[in-house]
């Protein structure tokens, strides 16, 4: 898309806050008003028009992407949504250690048990843990609380808490960053920290250190999203 606007402006609207482009209202990519529920993320949509270039990249506009999602995707059906991401606590990341080598059986005990120590606390739970990926059932009643944390978000704050859960692998540390338990920058190390550890051990290869940088882009903009609602 090539850029047709000379000027956004982020403005009142019913039911919360919109932009507008030299005048008119933006809408999501199905014509739906674009309304968020705070100023502070409104601003920051209307920034991403008002910088954006002669030539647009949809991906350098994450704040937008992510109002459109949750306009679009999540609200229908937000309840259904929830659910989908509720699951992801049956199976989380941290449960699931390595074998060895050791270095990296520390690394992910450092990374890893401080957030599960937080659930425990927060959500009253306790978590299985294995080593290696056969499927541990988790604890009664764990995966039930965390998923009622999940259920009680509104659709922009799962639309937000989406990525976090599928780019991390982990419901604890989407939960942590969402509660502002955590900052993003410590969640996302814990998270990556088997990329991270693979790409140290083996020397770095291009496109993978290109993928787990467009991941964490990606989870700092969800982050982002979630501290602007």
């Amino acid at each position: 898309m090539r850029r047709f606007w000379k000027r956004a402006e982020a403005l009142a609207a019913e039911g919360g806050w919109g932009v507008e482009l030299d005048g008119k209202p933006l809408r999501t990519p199905g014509k739906l008003p674009l309304v968020m529920p705070s100023e502070a993320l409104v601003q920051a949509i209307a920034a991403e028009w008002d910088e954006a270039p002669e030539t647009i990249d949809p991906r350098a506009m994450a704040m937008t992407g992510l109002a459109n999602a949750a306009i679009e995707r999540v609200a229908p059906d937000a309840a259904g949504f929830a659910a989908g991401l509720a699951r992801y606590g049956e199976a989380d990341l941290f449960c699931y250690r390595a074998e060895g080598p050791p270095k990296l059986v520390d690394r992910q005990a450092e990374g890893w048990d401080p957030l599960l120590a937080w659930a425990r606390r927060r959500f009253d739970v306790d978590f299985a843990i294995t080593q290696g990926i056969n499927h541990v059932p988790q604890p009664a009643g764990t995966a039930e609380r965390l998923g009622h944390a999940v259920e009680s978000m509104d659709a922009f704050r799962l639309a937000a808490l989406s990525p976090l859960v599928t780019i991390g692998g982990s419901l604890v540390a989407a939960l942590a960053v969402a509660e502002g338990a955590v900052e993003p920058e410590v969640a996302w190390d814990a998270v990556s920290v088997d990329e991270r550890w693979q790409i140290e051990t083996w020397g770095d290869d291009a496109e993978a250190v290109a993928a787990l940088e467009g991941r964490k882009r990606d989870w700092m903009a969800a982050a982002r999203f979630l501290k602007l609602l």
